[in-house]
């Protein structure tokens, strides 16, 4: 038995510690089922769950860079009922919260999305995501505005009941705006961050190296903006910040948690290691051990004082 309380609270949910995964690297975890018991983590959270299916972007949609990758995925899902039927349907076999990523290339549709999985007991939580850079239309451009992110979550709140959790975009001037935009609107908590905008050129073809131009960076090369953001996004909010961006290890996670965090998602990692989660679970929890620490809450915004 453990002597450290992992235990943390994001809105109207308790979870068993604070590592989760992060939407668009994980699939809904049947992929990662056969390396690890999904109970051990904090939640599953899925990949992006549009109205629709969404076919994504044409190739080539990934490509590594130096301590990093860019992607361009483009939010490819078979629709919100396709998901119910067959994700949600598995999902509700594993003991784990359930955080379903909601997409929209409107206001309406992130709605729809919304009340759709309102029906469904399964579903634990919302994660709006208005920071994607890789699709053209909804997205990104949601997230880079106060009015427009504050008409989205509003419109979600309106037909939603369950925890509702905004995801972030670093693409902007000052992200401390938009958190609160979306917090006076209802969100119970945000997330962040997603991919910094990127590009890759080839230089012997002279053109660039994703079909789309431009992808999203995420890995380890990002962390240090990430961290720095959820400094500021935690200190202007009062609801729960979940950080993510390059998390590999518990230290990785323990410096967000020190910086405001109440969670954590680990994302691009679990590419290099399908049992990185677990391993940032039972590692922060030696990390709490080994410095006298009771509750892993203890360590969030314990930067502030120093």
């Amino acid at each position: 038995m453990s002597s450290v309380d992992m235990r943390v609270r994001i809105g109207a949910l308790e979870l068993r510690n604070p590592v989760m995964t992060a939407s668009g690297t994980f699939g809904s975890g049947k992929e990662y089922a056969d390396f690890f018991d999904l109970a051990r983590l904090g939640a599953v959270v899925t990949k992006g769950v549009s109205l629709e299916p969404w076919p994504g972007n044409p190739g080539q949609r990934i490509v590594e860079t130096p301590s990093g990758m860019l992607n361009s995925i483009g939010l490819q899902n078979p629709g919100v009922e396709a998901f119910c039927d067959n994700d949600l349907t598995w999902l509700a076999r594993h003991d784990v919260p359930v955080i379903v990523n909601v997409v929209g290339h409107r206001a309406d549709e992130y709605a729809a999305v919304a009340e759709r999985l309102e029906q469904e007991s399964g579903v634990h939580a919302l994660e709006v995501n208005i920071s994607c850079p890789n699709v053209d239309a909804g997205g990104m451009a949601f997230g880079t505005t106060c009015p427009a992110a504050a008409e989205v979550v509003r419109s979600v709140r309106a037909v939603s009941t369950k925890t509702l959790i905004v995801k972030l975009s670093p693409n902007v001037t000052d992200v401390t705006e938009v958190a609160r935009a979306v917090e006076a609107e209802g969100a119970d908590a945000v997330s962040l961050i997603n991919t910094l905008l990127g590009m890759v050129i080839d230089t012997r073809t002279f053109a660039p190296v994703l079909a789309r131009g431009v992808g999203g960076l995420s890995g380890p090369a990002v962390r240090p903006v990430a961290v720095r953001m959820v400094w500021q996004v935690s200190q202007a909010v009062s609801v729960p910040v979940i950080g993510m961006g390059g998390i590999t290890s518990a230290e990785d996670a323990a410096e967000f948690l020190l910086a405001g965090a109440s969670g954590v998602a680990v994302g691009t990692a679990n590419f290099m290691d399908p049992t990185t989660t677990v391993g940032v679970v039972d590692g922060l929890e030696r990390f709490c051990q080994e410095r006298g620490i009771e509750k892993v809450t203890d360590l969030v915004g314990a930067a502030w004082k120093r």
